[in-house]
């Protein structure tokens, strides 16, 4: 007998008494009123015992983890990647710690469709809940970051009760990124590496032959070739370092970082180019307290010294940049403000774009790759945060950084 069938034999009883004392008051010409409070009874105990029945058979298909075997939730749970049971209805019986790792969003007994809503994924599973041996489909979530995964689908063979498919997945965003940055590299490169690469060759030519004797012209021009293979040399370095950062894009770092630490070593790292520009650095940091997140120390050192460093040589000479700290709700907020001129507007939504310039002259006149700001709005998109770039009254660009606050476990 089926376990609901079985756990709802008392209401059965109850209820067949109960329609049989009310056909005996019937025959024997009973009160009015009695007769009511007992077709109420057989009502009410009908009406609970439909409801039981249905709430058993519903919990039977949604509740069938006990069905999967223990060897079969161990197996799964050993693996090292994400790995989902679910049963006919596509509901979720049983889920390993690296499925809800990968999605945050999973609950065991609701249908797997409420957390992954991708076409193409239930696509691919429907065909094996309805018989088929087993499918294949591709995963492509774009937020928080985006991630892909190759999804295997294959059908449980066995007792009818067991879960029906097995979906697992396989993690394939780092490949796709190495594709894509030997891709991005390429095009990049080839569109920014042309103009000084011809330059250099145009003055190596030109010292080869028409001044080849000309010591004077010959001292300017190994002059301009060597600052035209620094600037090759720092978008190379920029590009490699924007490739890295892409590619780890989908790995939250997860190191506690002090960012009021950071502050203090940037300025002496930076001060020569301060006191070059004639530009006076001020921080602003509560003292006795701790501004710590969750990131990858490098990263952002690499942040805060490319914001500070634009600051500098963009915000004009004579002027100050002020660097502050402060918690913004559950966020930390880090700020750099400089007194300069300012960005019209219609610049601002643009300026975190690859190779963006509002002035190419004045950017590779200061040494600029038009990366700066791209590497910055990637390091943040890693760690989770987001960059807020607008123009304060009394002038200047202020940049300010919101990274969710370190919640030690």
């Amino acid at each position: 007998m089926p376990g609901g069938q079985e756990k709802d034999w008392p209401a059965r009883i109850i209820f067949v008494l109960a329609l049989a004392i009310l056909l005996i008051a019937i025959v024997l010409g009973a009160h009015p009123l009695l007769l009511l409070l007992l077709g109420g009874q057989v009502a009410v105990v009908g009406w609970l015992r439909f409801h039981n029945a249905g709430g058993q058979r519903d919990t039977l298909i949604v509740s069938n983890d006990a069905d999967a075997s223990p060897d079969l939730r161990a197996a799964l749970d050993a693996l090292p990647s994400p790995t989902i049971l679910v049963d006919r209805r596509a509901i979720i019986q049983h889920a390993n710690r690296a499925a809800f790792d990968a999605f945050p969003g999973l609950r065991k007994g609701f249908p797997l469709t409420n957390t992954l809503r991708d076409p193409g994924l239930k696509q691919a599973l429907d065909p094996v809940l309805r018989g088929a041996a087993a499918e294949r489909a591709e995963l492509i979530e774009h937020v928080p970051v985006e991630r892909s995964f190759e999804v295997s689908i294959r059908r449980l063979t066995g007792n009818e009760r067991v879960s029906a498919a097995v979906l697992h997945f396989q993690d394939t965003t780092q490949s796709r990124r190495v594709e894509q940055m030997r891709a991005d590299f390429v095009a990049n490169a080839s569109h920014e590496l042309r103009t000084p690469l011809a330059s250099v060759l145009g003055f190596v030519e030109t010292l080869q032959g028409p001044a080849k004797n000309d010591a004077v012209a010959r001292e300017r021009f190994l002059g301009i070739i060597a600052e035209q293979a620094r600037r090759m040399t720092r978008l190379i370095n920029d590009l490699l370092s924007l490739s890295r950062i892409e590619m780890r894009a989908h790995i939250p770092p997860s190191e506690a970082v002090d960012l009021a630490s950071l502050v203090p070593r940037l300025f002496d790292l930076l001060g020569g180019l301060a006191a070059e520009r004639q530009v006076k650095l001020v921080s602003d940091l509560p003292e006795g307290r701790e501004f710590v997140v969750p990131g990858d120390r490098d990263e952002l050192l690499r942040l805060a010294e490319n914001l500070i460093e634009n600051a500098i040589k963009y915000g004009g000479s004579g002027g100050k940049v002020q660097v502050s700290l402060a918690r913004r709700g559950p966020d930390v907020a880090l700020e750099v403000r400089d007194s300069g001129p300012g960005i019209p507007p219609e610049h601002l939504p643009r300026l975190t774009e690859r190779f963006y310039r509002i002035s190419t002259t004045e950017s590779r006149e200061q040494g600029g790759t038009g990366l700066g700001l791209a590497i910055c709005k990637h390091i943040v998109t890693r760690h989770r945060g987001r960059m807020e770039l607008a123009c304060p009254e009394g002038g200047g660009l202020a940049v300010t950084v919101l990274l969710p606050a370190y919640k030690a476990i």
